[in-house]
């Protein structure tokens, strides 16, 4: 799997740069993504897999090893964090008028998943983007025991965080012996990352400057 790649290419460009810009921003994606509501618009699934592709063009496999036990760690501290922020703020969770993502049905179809499932829906959770951002807030917002919720939240993120980024990982090594389609599976996993970021982050912009739904929030 070793490649010999010359530093004037993009992807020797992406070797001169190391693992350490792709630590910072998985690691802060995955969080920002488990704690905040703007996770609803980040694409973490493709984040962890174009991850485990990069790493594996460097042939870094110790790091994507460490990496996934570092991201399944943030992944829960950001959870942790979500479930603190609904259970200070109650069900007083932001909804907008005319939201296409952030907007009472969602609101109540993620809660009436978690009611229905408890335990194991926060562990599924994990693999369902949007409900993936709103469980926890809605767990702690519901008083759910917060010992539970971590043992739930942390079985979801040893099967969500290590799956995604070795996927990648180890995808990419079974196209070694083909350059020209390893580059393409690492620049796919690159372009489809930060187009559906920048897209989500689109969104986010759009949802949120809607008026706020007042008459969902005095529902709840």
């Amino acid at each position: 799997m070793n490649v010999s790649l010359a530093s004037g290419t993009p992807t020797g460009i992406l070797d001169s740069a190391g693992p350490l810009m792709v630590w910072v921003i998985v690691l802060g994606f995955v969080f920002i993504e488990c704690a905040f509501i703007i996770g609803l618009f980040l694409p973490g699934d493709s984040l962890l897999f174009a991850a485990g592709v990069v790493l594996a063009q460097q042939d870094l496999e110790g790091h994507a090893w460490l990496l996934s036990v570092a991201a399944m760690l943030t992944a829960i501290v950001g959870n942790m964090l979500g479930y603190y922020i609904g259970h200070k703020t109650g069900h007083v969770i932001v909804t907008r008028r005319g939201g296409r993502v952030l907007n009472t049905a969602n609101l109540d179809r993620a809660r009436d998943f978690l009611d229905r499932r408890g335990f194991w829906a926060i562990v599924l959770a994990r693999w369902i983007p949007w409900i993936r951002t709103l469980a926890p807030l809605i767990a702690g917002a519901a008083k759910m025991d917060p010992r539970r919720f971590m043992v739930a939240t942390s079985i979801g993120a040893l099967a969500w965080v290590p799956t995604l980024v070795l996927a990648g990982y180890y995808a990419a090594g079974l196209v070694s012996g083909m350059p020209w389609l390893k580059a393409v599976a690492l620049w796919a996993s690159i372009a489809f990352f930060v187009l559906g970021t920048a897209y989500g982050v689109y969104r986010y912009r759009q949802e949120i400057h809607r008026p706020a739904d007042t008459v969902g929030a005095a529902r709840d």
